[in-house]
């Protein structure tokens, strides 16, 4: 079966094609500067990166453009459309109506609908991927993936916030999470790459990256994770606050004149290691002024790894001890600064760093040294593939 990801923004789209026998990636691009100008990335397995300028008014021609790029003559992936089984859309929140994927119907459309307000920047794109796709495509079956249903078996103890009940009963506020998809995968794969029983194991993966969120699962299932009603609670990311006291909005709004706008703008988008660092929340930039003797770059990745090792701290406590930890993401992945100083924060847990093998980009890898009670290792997420599994479950 050839799988068709897809993950829908307001001005872009990125997508997959991927061989779900083989899990191969046939094909991968990106659509971006839709309603703008228009601008198409294409790249077929084992050949170089292919770049066309093209109007794309509305996500329906970015689509049509992916296919026709898909399905061409010298370096498509496959000769026709009919060869595209299904595709699969990551949708970011089901809110509490979907605690696992489903085939898209329009009863599926009205209920993601319904969970827009939870994510007024992502579920309208997202729906928006999925009406293109049904135009261009309207016989091939489609599946909804989203980032909040992995998060669906926290208990109620996890998920309510210390708020009056009544905002819980009539507004559904309360911890979601998010990067689901990506927890899955990896904790799953963690489990599967040391040769546990991952329905008897205590799993924390972090996924770290410009967006960041940890979760501790227990026998297959999340108990907990950072990220909260949206993705700004939690660690300390990018370009977001993560956690802080409630009261600064308050006092930020008087003392620079701002509206729930302007402070909701600063914790999203100003905030974070850019913040702090006032140079980059680009860790490759921080690690680089870092070297430099830049202190505001130093102390953002202090900061940032700090915050990672309390929620490590927090969780093994929530799941009663801990059997793994996983590194994921752009900076999971790519980045042994931060896991080594996250790592040194574990002592409590038996563990230490090893740093030959924390030396590690991009690949699997246990990372902590063989004597170390808890195993700590890097497991590079896929949530593409991810999808595309979820997808061919669903309409095999």
């Amino acid at each position: 079966m050839n799988i068709l990801v897809i993950n829908c923004g307001s001005s872009s789209l990125k997508y997959q094609l991927i061989n779900s026998e083989s899990e191969d990636v046939l094909a991968k691009g990106l659509c971006e500067r839709i309603g703008i100008d228009g601008r198409l990335v294409y790249q077929k397995a084992g050949c170089d990166k292919e770049f066309k300028e093209a109007a794309m008014p509305t996500h329906k021609q970015a689509i049509e453009l992916v296919i026709t790029a898909l399905t061409n003559d010298k370096t498509g992936a496959i000769k026709e459309l009919s060869e595209i089984d299904a595709v699969g859309h990551r949708l970011v929140h089901g809110g509490e109506k979907f605690a696992s994927s489903v085939v898209i119907t329009p009863e599926v459309i009205a209920a993601v609908e319904e969970c827009c307000e939870l994510a007024p920047l992502h579920n309208p794109a997202n729906l928006i991927g999925v009406a293109a796709c049904k135009e261009v495509m309207p016989d091939v079956p489609m599946v909804g993936v989203f980032d909040t249903a992995f998060h669906q078996t926290m208990p109620k103890k996890a998920y309510l916030y210390g708020l009056p009940y009544e905002y819980y009963e009539k507004y559904k506020v309360r911890r979601y999470g998010f990067h689901g998809t990506s927890h899955s995968f990896v904790s799953k794969r963690t489990a599967e790459y040391l040769g546990m029983d991952y329905n008897n194991s205590k799993i924390i993966v972090a996924h770290l990256g410009n967006g960041a969120s940890i979760s501790a699962v227990l026998n297959g299932k999340c108990i907990d994770t950072s990220m909260g009603l949206t993705p700004l609670e939690g660690l300390v990311m990018g370009t977001r606050s993560g956690d802080i006291d409630p009261a600064i909005m308050e006092f930020i709004a008087k003392k620079e004149n701002l509206d729930i706008d302007g402070v909701m703008n600063v914790l999203n988008k100003k905030s974070g290691v850019q913040g702090l660092s006032r140079l980059s929340s680009d860790f490759r930039d921080l690690e680089a002024g870092m070297n430099d003797g830049n202190e505001l770059a130093e102390n953002a990745i202090e900061v940032f790894s700090y915050r990672v090792a309390k929620y490590i701290g927090a969780y093994t406590a929530a799941l009663n001890g801990v059997d793994a930890i996983a590194f994921t993401a752009g900076i999971g992945e790519n980045g042994p600064i931060v896991r080594k100083k996250v790592m040194e924060y574990l002592g409590y847990l038996g563990v230490a760093a090893d740093d030959e093998k924390n030396s590690v980009h991009g690949d699997e890898a246990v990372i902590s040294t063989p004597d170390s009670k808890v195993k700590v290792c890097v497991i590079p997420t896929n949530e593409e593939l991810a999808i595309a599994r979820e997808t061919v479950a669903l309409i095999r």
